[in-house]
């Protein structure tokens, strides 16, 4: 063959592989990823009932002096605001109440509810735990990692895990009531409102779930990776993925009401692990590849977009017309609620990973070089530092911080009380 023929088929090889290239993304940038549908075949999933005696009950715990309304669920609403804005904490006392090292890595915060904490463990254990002493209750075990906060559903206790179940306990014995499994890990941090838990699964699939029995009421698959945890806004359940996909459902029904997915760049479409939070009519999420997006809850249209121009994963924090999001390369930032205006931008040494929590006048947040900062939210200037913490905060009462640091609990009272 000669060396004209070799280089003839060589660029005509190329020449193929260019315009198959070239056709596949413009299928990309041309085709539109289909919006879900309900699920009614509920393939792999199965829910069992606990027929077994109760095991018995615990010491009642320390009465709370305080603390009369509870943080259920990881945001500490259905809104998923992660905001107390109304409470007048001030900076953590210097001065621990209590502190007890876990034994295993807390990757979500805790929640709360009538003098009780309750928290899961990275490895699958959910703990009860004394809110007044820091004394354990009951500890259960999942059948795989549980990486979530667990939901406060009235007097049970909703808990997901990687493998592959929702489970029921009860509040006060840690009784497991039933137990749904599906072919799906649960990375997911249930919300339950109405009597419904609603979690998403890594198959892509939204569950509402009876709280009393386990049964599914319905089941959506949007067909996309879901580690985030759904937000109920009045009679919407919303929800983003993996895929790129932000999207709101029927609360009752699972009937769609939109679904958008959104792109990174022209090739590429984006992708969510941090859930959507609200103020009540307007969604604000953030996109792994860094974009911010407010949008109309009740018709999905853009209300604004900002880029942190940086990985990130943190589940804004909602409070009185700002937003406030953490990334990768250590910068908070807060938006303006109704525009998107940049208020401030605070830069500290390491990454931020996880949520935001605003407290009064403050906004928490954790870095992955285990440091916790509260800035002031009016500015963004640092006024608090702990040199403990990773990933989520913790969360606040009427009294006290609750604060996941890697592994340990750790209890403030605020400073002005």
């Amino acid at each position: 063959m000669s060396k004209t023929l070799k280089w003839i088929l060589s660029a005509v090889a190329l020449l193929v592989v260019v315009l198959g290239g070239l056709s596949a993304a413009i299928a990309v940038m041309t085709s539109d990823r289909s919006e879900g549908a309900l699920d009614t075949d509920l393939h792999g999933v199965s829910v069992s009932s606990e027929t077994t005696p109760a095991p018995a009950e615990p010491a009642e715990p320390s009465e709370p002096m305080a603390d009369k309304v509870c943080w259920p669920a990881f945001g500490g609403d259905p809104l998923r605001s992660l905001a107390r804005p109304h409470l007048d904490l001030g900076k953590p006392a210097r001065k621990l109440v209590w502190t007890r090292k876990m034994g295993d890595l807390m990757e979500y915060p805790p929640t709360y509810c009538n003098g009780r904490l309750y928290v899961n463990l990275e490895h699958g254990e959910t703990v009860a735990m004394d809110a007044e002493t820091g004394r354990v209750l009951w500890t259960r075990r999942a059948e795989g990692l549980t990486a979530s906060s667990p939901a406060i559903a009235g007097d049970r206790l909703i808990v997901s895990s990687h493998g592959g179940t929702v489970t029921a306990f009860r509040r006060s014995n840690g009784k497991r009531l039933w137990q749904l499994r599906a072919d799906a890990a649960f990375e997911s941090s249930p919300v339950a409102v109405g009597g419904i838990a609603y979690v998403g699964g890594d198959d892509g699939r939204l569950f509402a779930i009876d709280v009393r029995t386990g049964e599914p009421k319905w089941v959506y698959n949007l067909g996309g990776r879901i580690s985030s945890s759904p937000s109920v806004v009045g009679a919407k359940v919303c929800i983003t993925t993996y895929s790129g996909a932000v999207g709101c459902f029927h609360r009752t029904t699972g009937e769609r009401i939109w679904v958008r997915y959104f792109k990174r760049d022209a090739l590429r479409y984006d992708s969510f692990y941090a859930s959507p939070s609200s103020d009540g009519s307007r969604l604000f999420t953030a996109s792994r590849s860094g974009a911010v997006l407010a949008l109309d809850g009740a018709t999905g249209d853009d209300v604004w977009e900002a880029s942190t121009g940086a990985w990130t994963y943190g589940t804004p924090a909602v409070a009185d017309g700002r937003v406030f999001v953490g990334d990768l390369e250590g910068r908070v930032r807060a938006y303006r609620a109704a525009d998107g205006s940049e208020l401030w931008t605070t830069q500290v040494q390491g990454r931020v990973l996880g949520p935001t929590l605003v407290v009064g006048e403050l906004v928490f947040f954790s870095t992955l070089e285990q440091d916790t900062f509260a800035a002031r939210v009016t500015d963004g200037r640092i006024v608090w530092r702990l040199p403990m913490g990773k990933y989520a905060p913790g969360i606040a009462t009427e009294r006290r911080y609750y604060f996941s640091l890697n592994g340990r609990l750790a209890v403030f009272e605020g400073s002005r009380r």
